[in-house]
C-alpha cells in the first residue's frame, strides 16, 4: 500500500510541476501574444474603465471624460474642439488617436510608470495610475485669434516664441469636432466617415502636415543665403540683376509685377519682392551654400517631432542652375509646412538660432506633480547674428515702407515678408497667400512672436490673393493677441 501510496504522490507532484510550468508558459511567454490578440477586450476595457487624463491650454482643460455607464465606460470629450483639433488630435474607441491624445497617450491613459507613486508598483498591483495632464505651450487669444482670421478658409497659422520655440498657435482649417469620433455607436461611424469623405480635408493638419510652395516668403532665406556666403555684402548696393531675367541654360524670361528691380539693392528688392534680383541671387550664391543654408533652417529635415511627427519641407539638393534659380524664389519643387515658415521668421527674430519647436510644456499626475518638463534647446545656427540684424531691418521696412503694411501694430515693431505662390499646371491654380512676420513690444528687449500665415482660398479670384491682403491682417490678430498679453 505504501509503494501505491508513493506512486500517486510522485504523480501529483509531477502534475503539480507541470501545471506550474504551464502557468509561466501562459503567463510569461505567450502573455505578449495574449495581449496582443483583437479578441482580448479586458486591455480596451482597463483603457476606458477610468477618466482620460487632459490636455490644457492656458491653465484650463480643453478635453474631459463623459460616464456613459457602458462596458468602455468613458468617453472622450472636447471644449472647443474644432479650434483646438489641430493640437489634441481626437481620441477615438473606434478610430484610436492622433497628434496629441496619441504622441501623450501614456501619461493621458494612465498607462505611463512615471504615473505611479513607487517604481513597479502597477505592475505588482496589476493596476492603472489615473490619467495624468498635458500641458500644453499654446496662447489661447493668439489660438482664438488665428483661428477666427481664416473664418473657415483653407489654410494654416503657426505662431512660436523666438527665444524658447514654444509654439503659441497650431491652426488649421477647416477643422472638425474630435468629439464627434468618441464612442463606438452609428454616430461616430457616420462622421468618420463623413469627415474622410470631405474633399476640404477637415481632419488634414496644415500647419503641420502640408507643405506648399512658399513663394516669395523664401527669399529670407536667400537672403540669409547671400549675406552668410557674401555674395551680398551691401545690402544698399546695386546688383547686377537684368530685368527680365533668362533663366540660365533656357530661354524661359522671369519677369517682376514691380517696377524698379532691374540692378536693385538687396534692400528694395526684398521690400518689393523682386523676383529677378532673388533667382540670380540663388544662383550666384551656388547650390552648395543655398543647400546648407536651407539645411539650417530646417529644410529636409525627417526626424522634426513636436512631440508629434512634423511633415519634412523639401528643398533639392540636386537641381540645375536654372531649377536653382527658381527654388530661390520659393517655386520649383520647394515646399514648406506653416510651421517651417514660422521657424524661419523665428531665426531671423531670435539672432540667426533655429530653436527646436515643442508643444508640451509639462506633463504631471492627476494631483498636479510634474512628470517631466520641456526644456528650451538650440538646434542649430541658422545664420550669422549680424546677418540675423540685417534681414530684421529689412523685414521692418517690408510692414513699415513695403507690401505688409496690414500687418503694421502701433507701438511695437514688425517685420515681415509677404508672398504669393503660384501653383498648378502652368501656374493655373490660385495662389497661395502667404505672410511670415514677428512683433516686439516697444518695452521689451527681444520679440515675442513669429508667425507664419498660409491661405488657400481657393474659391477666391486670382486677383483677390494676396499675402499682403489675406494673410498680413491674420498675422498682425496673432500677434497683437500675444503682445497685449
Amino acid at each position: 500500500m505504501t509503494r501505491y501510496i508513493r506512486r500517486a504522490a510522485a504523480l501529483c507532484a509531477v502534475l503539480f510541476v507541470a501545471l506550474l510550468v504551464n502557468a509561466v508558459r501562459v503567463q510569461l511567454v505567450q502573455a505578449p501574444s495574449y495581449d496582443g490578440n483583437p479578441a482580448n477586450r479586458r486591455a480596451t476595457i482597463a483603457r476606458y474603465g477610468q477618466p482620460r487624463g487632459d490636455i490644457v491650454v492656458g491653465g484650463s482643460a480643453v478635453t474631459g471624460s463623459k460616464d456613459t455607464g457602458e462596458q468602455l465606460r468613458y468617453e472622450r470629450t472636447y471644449r472647443d474642439g474644432p479650434l483646438y483639433a489641430p493640437v489634441t488630435g481626437y481620441a477615438s474607441q473606434m478610430y484610436g488617436t492622433s497628434l496629441l491624445e496619441n504622441a501623450e497617450d501614456g501619461v493621458l491613459s494612465g498607462a505611463d510608470p512615471m504615473l505611479a507613486p513607487l517604481p513597479l508598483w502597477n505592475d505588482f498591483t496589476r493596476s492603472r495610475s489615473p490619467g495624468g495632464a498635458v500641458v500644453t505651450t499654446i496662447h489661447a487669444a493668439a489660438q482664438r485669434a488665428a483661428f477666427a482670421g481664416l473664418d473657415g478658409r483653407r489654410g494654416a497659422v503657426a505662431a512660436i516664441e523666438p527665444s524658447t520655440g514654444r509654439i503659441l498657435a497650431l491652426v488649421s482649417a477647416p477643422s472638425y469636432d474630435p468629439g464627434r469620433l468618441s464612442g463606438t455607436g452609428a454616430r461616430a461611424r457616420r462622421a468618420w466617415t463623413r469627415l474622410n469623405g470631405d474633399e476640404a480635408k477637415p481632419m488634414l493638419n496644415r500647419a503641420i502636415r502640408q507643405t506648399y510652395p512658399p513663394g516669395s516668403t523664401f527669399k529670407v532665406v536667400t537672403a540669409a543665403a547671400a549675406l552668410d556666403s557674401g555674395t551680398v555684402t551691401d545690402v544698399d548696393a546695386r546688383t547686377k540683376s537684368p530685368d527680365p531675367y533668362t533663366l540660365p541654360g533656357t530661354t524661359t524670361r522671369l519677369t517682376n509685377e514691380v517696377k524698379g528691380c532691374k540692378d536693385a539693392s538687396l534692400r528694395f528688392a526684398f521690400e518689393w519682392s523682386c523676383n529677378t534680383v532673388f533667382a540670380k541671387l540663388g544662383v550666384d550664391v551656388g547650390l552648395e551654400d543655398m543647400t546648407r543654408s536651407v539645411t539650417g533652417f530646417g529644410f529636409n529635415d525627417r526626424g522634426l517631432r513636436i512631440p508629434f511627427a512634423v511633415a519634412p519641407s523639401n528643398f533639392d539638393t540636386e537641381l540645375d542652375r536654372a531649377q536653382l534659380a527658381l527654388s530661390s524664389i520659393g517655386q520649383f519643387d520647394t515646399r514648406a509646412t506653416p510651421l517651417q515658415m514660422a521657424m524661419i521668421s523665428a531665426a531671423v527674430a531670435g539672432g540667426g538660432s533655429v530653436r527646436a519647436p515643442y508643444l508640451v510644456e509639462r506633463t504631471t499626475t492627476e494631483a498636479g506633480t510634474t512628470v517631466r518638463t520641456k526644456g528650451t534647446r538650440s538646434v542649430r545656427q541658422a545664420m550669422r547674428p549680424s546677418t540675423a540684424v540685417k534681414l530684421r531691418q529689412m523685414m521692418t521696412d517690408v510692414v513699415e515702407k513695403g507690401t505688409g503694411a496690414n500687418a503694421a501694430i502701433p507701438g511695437a515693431t514688425v517685420g515681415g515678408k509677404t508672398g504669393t505662390a503660384q501653383h498648378g499646371i502652368g501656374n493655373s491654380g490660385t495662389p497661395y497667400a502667404w505672410f511670415v512676420s514677428w512683433a516686439q513690444a516697444a518695452d521689451e528687449m527681444q520679440p515675442a512672436v513669429a508667425v507664419a500665415v498660409v491661405v488657400e482660398d481657393a474659391a477666391a479670384r486670382r486677383g483677390d490673393i494676396s499675402g499682403g491682403g489675406d494673410a498680413a491682417p491674420i498675422a498682425r490678430a496673432v500677434m497683437k493677441a500675444v503682445l497685449d498679453s
